[in-house]
């Protein structure tokens, strides 16, 4: 029998009906404090048929903040907020595991506690612009963080990670891509440090492996996932040789019999930046576990992923936020709304909630909520 996206598959501890992944999407709509709120809790419930939800990803501490609006799992407030959302999906069947955050040198003084500089492997800044609540403004060089920081950090991982679990997760995915703190460690374009978390890529490695043994002390290996983009150029990103150092992570990995590796493919905008493109099929054979891999796939692209064996499970995103019932619609060959990426970040409802599901589906209707839950628009 082949092997497509509706095979059930054993993910950890986990046996999931289908290998549609909802991919983890910053949206820029937790309410303040950084709280997840009601609107939260239905665009969440809404996409529960995925076979696993990975929450957008979340911050693990004030100190980790990189964007407006962006939800954390370091406060009471914050852990109770997130605590609806599991509910609310659990209620319809789903799995969620949380994706843990440190932003690192991708944030600005403005969004930290008073004010204080970003961190980050080294006093390097990125190019581009920050997102803050008073608008674009230029990124500003980090600190480099003390070795005698470092333990700090890795407890902030093993707090979130707790506080997740206090939250009702099913589990966590460390985020250990797109540029942010781990991956800051993690690339040689970065991390110019001569102490024993830079050089080479065993020290590199150092601190995002101590930051996975963290978690995994709180979750078991089981129902920890992580997430790498060996590719990418986003957020100033660049390796001098990301098939050797992330291969050489990857193999890393083995060691603990995580729940799933996901891996993002190389992107033509990373080939336009100059980014050394390290396809997925050079990570198979090298990972023993679940491979999920993340790339603009369609239907047709995912199925012939999972029958090919070259991943296990696929996520999905710009179509998840379009498409609350992805699977169902994938699986009568329905057709799929466009997304409207002027609704990607910050906002109320419009191009959150109130996509349509298929008539006979079970997703919760946007209409049931209360106006009053719709956000301001965000200036970014």
């Amino acid at each position: 029998m082949t092997t497509d996206l509706f095979s059930p598959i054993q993910l950890g501890r986990y046996h999931l009906p289908n290998r549609i992944i909802m991919a983890p999407l910053t949206r820029n709509r937790a309410g303040a404090g950084n709280v997840p709120q009601a609107l939260n809790v239905l665009y969440y419930e809404q996409r529960a048929s995925a076979g696993l939800i990975i929450s957008e990803a979340t911050q693990i501490s004030p100190h980790g903040v990189g964007y407006p609006a962006t939800p954390g799992i370091h406060s009471a407030e914050q852990i109770a907020g997130w605590k609806q959302v599991t509910q609310a999906v659990h209620a319809k069947g789903g799995r969620i595991f949380l994706q843990l955050w440190h932003t690192g040198r991708i944030s600005h003084p403005s969004l930290l506690p008073n004010g204080e500089q970003p961190v980050s492997a080294s006093a390097i800044a990125a190019e581009g612009m920050a997102s803050t609540y008073e608008g674009e403004q230029p990124f500003v060089a980090p600190r480099a963080l003390e070795t005698t920081e470092i333990p700090t950090i890795i407890e902030m991982y093993r707090q979130g990670a707790a506080n997740a679990l206090e939250a009702g997760f099913d589990g966590v995915e460390v985020h250990n891509a797109n540029g942010y703190l781990l991956d800051q460690f993690l690339r040689d374009g970065v991390n110019q440090r001569t102490d024993a978390y830079g050089g080479s890529i065993a020290n590199r490695a150092r601190l995002p492996l101590a930051v996975l043994e963290a978690v995994i002390e709180v979750w078991g290996a089981d129902r920890v996932g992580i997430r790498l983009s060996p590719s990418s150029t986003f957020n100033s990103m660049s390796d001098s040789d990301p098939e050797q150092h992330f291969g050489y992570f990857v193999e890393q990995l083995n060691r603990y019999n995580l729940a799933y590796l996901h891996l993002l493919e190389p992107s033509e905008s990373d080939l336009r930046h100059g980014g050394k493109p390290v396809p997925t099929s050079y990570f198979r054979p090298l990972y023993h576990g679940n491979l999920m891999v993340n790339w603009d796939y369609d239907f047709a692209q995912g199925q012939a992923v999972i029958a090919n064996g070259e991943a296990d499970l696929v996520s999905y995103g710009k179509l998840f936020i379009s498409n609350p019932d992805l699977p169902e619609r994938f699986r009568r060959n329905a057709p799929l709304t466009p997304f409207d990426p002027a609704t990607f970040y910050g906002g109320g409802a419009v191009g959150y909630t109130d996509y349509p599901s298929l008539p006979d589906s079970s997703v919760p209707d946007s209409s049931l909520q209360d106006s009053s839950l719709q956000e301001q628009q965000i200036s970014s």
